[in-house]
């Protein structure tokens, strides 16, 4: 059976991430699970925290609480673990964060869905007059580095925090006037695509999904 390392920015294992993953793919693997703040504690794990002037990422812990890191902290430790398992002998290394990162030297064929939501953005929104983003934080919105060509109008609502069904409905209200919405985190599920699209009354994308489709075609 084929090998699949999935690496999280955050605590694996991400339960509320990878079964719908698998549920959505055609081909059976092996999965392996290693999350960038793996082993620890909640002090270290504070220490992430962005520093003035640097980028924000958002994430869950294994317990599911949200936590808020900085960019080039957690940018390093992705690359050693990549590295580490890029000489493990999978068939398939797929991050789960959307986030821009410095780019990956890998032997082992990569999934970084950054790339893969943008550009089947681009393809699918050809034509399209403005792109709907919501963000897992408002403050990232300033910080979003845009879908090459394409304009954007982006919100913010969490994936993690209880009772987010309002932020969710306000963040879609909000984006009504786009031509197609891409919830651009892999932590939005396919329920929360659900709140987003009766809001908006748009079509909604969820990052989650487009991951699954591209891991069955890398592996067929």
């Amino acid at each position: 059976m084929r090998r699949v390392a999935f690496v999280t920015i955050g605590q694996s294992p991400r339960s509320d991430v990878l079964p719908d993953i698998i549920e959505q793919t055609q081909t059976q693997f092996e999965v392996t699970e290693r999350g960038a703040l793996d082993g620890l504690t909640d002090n270290a794990i504070a220490n992430l925290a962005p520093q003035p002037g640097e980028e924000r990422l958002v994430t869950r812990l294994r317990d599911g609480r949200e936590v808020l890191l900085g960019k080039p902290a957690i940018d390093r430790r992705l690359h050693t673990i990549l590295a580490e398992l890029d000489q493990a002998g999978f068939d398939l290394l797929v991050l789960l964060c959307t986030g821009h990162f410095t780019p990956f030297h890998l032997r082992t064929p990569f999934i970084e869905p950054q790339h893969t939501v943008d550009h089947f953005v681009q393809g699918l929104a050809y034509g399209a007059e403005r792109i709907g983003i919501v963000l897992p934080n408002a403050a990232q919105i300033d910080e979003f580095h845009g879908i090459p060509g394409l304009a954007t109008k982006a919100a913010g609502a969490s994936p993690y925090l209880v009772g987010n069904e309002t932020a969710l409905q306000q963040a879609g209200a909000s984006l009504a006037d786009t031509d197609i919405i891409v919830m651009h985190c892999i932590g939005y599920t396919e329920a929360m695509r659900k709140v987003v699209k009766q809001a908006a009354n748009r079509p909604v994308l969820v990052s989650r999904l487009l991951v699954a489709h591209a891991i069955d075609i890398v592996l067929a």
